[in-house]
């Protein structure tokens, strides 16, 4: 992979940024792929990432043979990498006679052992958004070359299947490998204190400019869920990432009227069991904040045993609709969410909505639907400071 050339600010740093695995296996299809249909191989191959931002990936390992053509694109974490970086994606590619295309993981690609996670039980762990990736340059390539066939390819990470075992992988029920993952196809620094500093600035930024009653998301999900399902503005809108309680300190401070914590069901289950940096590395009590929820609203030893092996928090709602047992649990952790961010913010007004990609609105805090008014999508010049 060619060093990515995007850098944002961070606090007081400009860091770089890198680039998903999902975008490396994409490049190295769309390199198979051209080998195949125009007989050459380019050096590099330009793609454009679904957060619009462009990436020129240089190929590495190639050949070819009668079974298809293979080569590789090396992983670049930019100015934070993490345990993925400088592993080389390879992607083997072959035409099929019928058209569509069918995209399978190999060696050092995990698959996936537990229900609730992106892909079905028994699928290879490559996630919607690679597989997305991988499909429209493969689409690219072939209306390049006029070519109306299919393809059948293989991604696989040579060691990704050591690499995996200090991940959180196997905890996940993804066995034997790693993940391709990525939904923006870039992989943004994390450097903690630059980023609390970049929290802190865009809270302050603003109140400079007057607003006093602020919405906050941990990410980018959180985001798409305010302003696609919820309908709110983000005129007052600011992300704090995996730190809520210096989000929740610097508002405070700031002399914020209000604050509206909006985030997806695994961040801030998080927070209700008292975590208020939400960091993996940090702290990561999803599993036993639910369960203690789901013995205080009377599960059975056999439903909280089920809940603790839930390897994501949709597998948990699930099991708990199954059961019967979602709205009390999940009335019970936005009370919790409720005590602790009250006793975080002082004085100042603090509500919280937490919501999964797969149910929607799954819980709020008592007094979430005032916030949530003056945040409407109609208030969008901000008037109400």
């Amino acid at each position: 992979m060619a060093k990515l050339a995007h850098y944002i600010d961070v606090g007081q740093r400009r860091l770089r940024c890198g680039c998903t695995t999902g975008t490396c296996a994409a490049a190295a299809a769309r390199g198979a792929a051209e080998r195949l249909l125009s007989g050459s191989w380019p050096d590099t191959v330009a793609i454009l990432t679904p957060a619009r931002i462009p990436v020129t990936a240089e190929l590495l390992r190639r050949t070819a043979g009668p079974d298809g053509a293979s080569c590789a694109v090396e992983k670049d974490g930019g100015d934070d990498p993490d345990i993925t970086d400088g592993l080389l994606i390879f992607v083997h590619a072959a035409l099929t006679d019928a058209p569509g295309i069918t995209i399978e993981g190999g060696e050092g690609v995990g698959r996936v052992t537990l229900p609730g996670l992106d892909q079905p039980v028994g699928a290879a762990a490559i996630n919607s958004v690679p597989r997305q990736m991988i499909t429209a340059q493969l689409l690219e390539a072939a209306a390049k070359y006029g070519y109306a066939g299919g393809f059948s390819v293989t991604v696989s990470i040579p060691g990704g299947a050591d690499i995996a075992r200090r991940t959180f992988n196997p905890r996940l029920g993804i066995a034997g490998g790693l993940s391709i993952l990525g939904t923006g196809g870039i992989v943004r620094p994390m450097s903690e204190a630059a980023l609390i500093d970049s929290v802190r600035l865009e809270i302050r930024s603003l109140r400079a400019r007057g607003h006093a009653d602020l919405l906050i998301t941990p990410g980018n999900y959180g985001e798409d869920f305010c302003r696609d399902v919820l309908r709110l503005s983000l005129t007052r809108w600011a992300l704090c990432s995996n730190y809520v309680g210096e989000a929740i300190d610097c508002a405070a401070g700031s002399g914020a009227r209000s604050l509206l914590l909006v985030g997806h069901l695994g961040k801030l289950v998080k927070v209700a069991g008292g975590a208020m940096n939400t960091h993996s590395k940090t702290a990561d009590g999803r599993r036993e904040t639910l369960t203690a929820h789901t013995a205080l609203c009377g599960g059975d030893p056999s439903l909280t045993a089920a809940i603790y092996a839930a390897p994501t928090t949709d597998r948990a709602v699930e099991i708990l609709r199954d059961a019967a047992l979602d709205r009390p649990v999940l009335r019970s952790i936005a009370a919790a969410l409720d005590e602790q961010l009250k006793r975080r913010a002082g004085g100042m007004a603090i509500e919280a909505l937490f919501f999964s990609n797969r149910y929607g609105i799954l819980g709020q805090t008592p007094g979430a639907e005032e916030l949530l008014r003056l945040h409407a999508a109609d208030d969008e010049l901000g008037v109400r400071n």
